[in-house]
């Protein structure tokens, strides 16, 4: 028999976790602090529980799913008693510090504790696509494969709690500055009232040829080579994003998405490294750890 998955927080993501579970005939418990939340999950067959001591009592691994990292402290902490001997998989976004933090609390009340970083958005939950990042014991990694896989492709990156959360943030850096830099480019072009649908259009066939050249960065940051032939200079990058802030500006656009990656091929360039590669900038990125 199928011991119940206890599903915490049924916010967009959580209840996509929870209807995945359930569609695959796992016996369910569901708690959310807005009760509301969890009456499609309880049409569908989950047990709704009407108190956070009423979802955690029991067996089975608990999925946790909140708004933060205080959240799931403030909600885990009064039931961390119900919860010695058994496994929480941690799916709220957390920095990689709170998720050792939280391993740390847990081994303390006896949890064992796998901390997931989801690479999706609820619509692709157990769809093609999906993935989720792991970290934390591989024994719990292993024991709850099956469950895992409901949700999407697993990868799992070590036993150190934090891995999956870092990996997830690293990631999200390029999504977010990626963003940012389309919508300084529409506002550009925008002032001269081309749309931002029009637009888009041409970068994001320019943005996925340029993810081609990401592959050759890093083996220019991996061997720390900077000055190898091919390689657009520091000084050439300079010129560029002088140009790119003085044209925005007289579009009467904010420059504030292009000076900081400006002041550090500045500081690279008055170091003495003009005529290295622009990749070289990654070294500036890890002096300042």
């Amino acid at each position: 028999m199928t011991t119940r998955t206890t599903f915490l927080g049924l916010g967009a993501m959580g209840s996509a976790l929870a209807a995945a579970a359930l569609d695959a005939g796992r016996p369910s418990v569901v708690w959310n602090r807005t009760p509301g939340r969890a009456r499609a999950l309880g049409q569908g067959g989950a047990t709704v529980a009407g108190s956070i001591e009423e979802a955690v009592i029991g067996d089975g691994v608990v999925v946790v799913c909140l708004f933060d990292h205080q959240s799931v402290r403030a909600v885990l902490g009064p039931v961390a008693a119900h919860l010695a001997g058994r496994t929480v998989i941690n799916l709220t976004t957390t920095t990689p510090n709170q998720a050792r933090g939280l391993a740390t609390w847990a081994a303390e009340h006896g949890i064992t504790c796998l901390d997931g970083a989801i690479m999706a958005v609820p619509a692709m939950i157990g769809r093609p696509g999906s993935t989720i990042f792991y970290s934390g014991p591989e024994a719990a990694f292993e024991e709850n494969r099956e469950l895992l896989g409901l949700w999407g492709q697993s990868d799992y990156f070590g036993a150190d709690p934090g891995m999956a959360s870092l990996r997830d943030m690293a990631m999200l850096v390029g999504m977010y500055t990626m963003f940012a830099g389309f919508l300084h480019g529409a506002a550009m072009v925008g002032a001269e009232g081309v749309s931002a649908v029009e637009f888009a259009r041409a970068q994001m066939s320019f943005l996925a040829a340029m993810t081609g050249q990401l592959a050759g960065l890093a083996a220019t940051v991996d061997a720390e080579n900077y000055a190898g032939a091919g390689q657009q200079s520091l000084e050439f990058t300079e010129a560029a994003l002088d140009s790119l802030v003085t044209a925005s500006l007289d579009q009467g656009i904010g420059a504030e998405v292009l000076r900081p990656v400006q002041d550090i091929v500045r500081r690279q360039v008055a170091a003495g490294y003009g005529r290295q590669g622009t990749a070289r900038i990654f070294e500036e990125l890890r002096m300042s750890r």
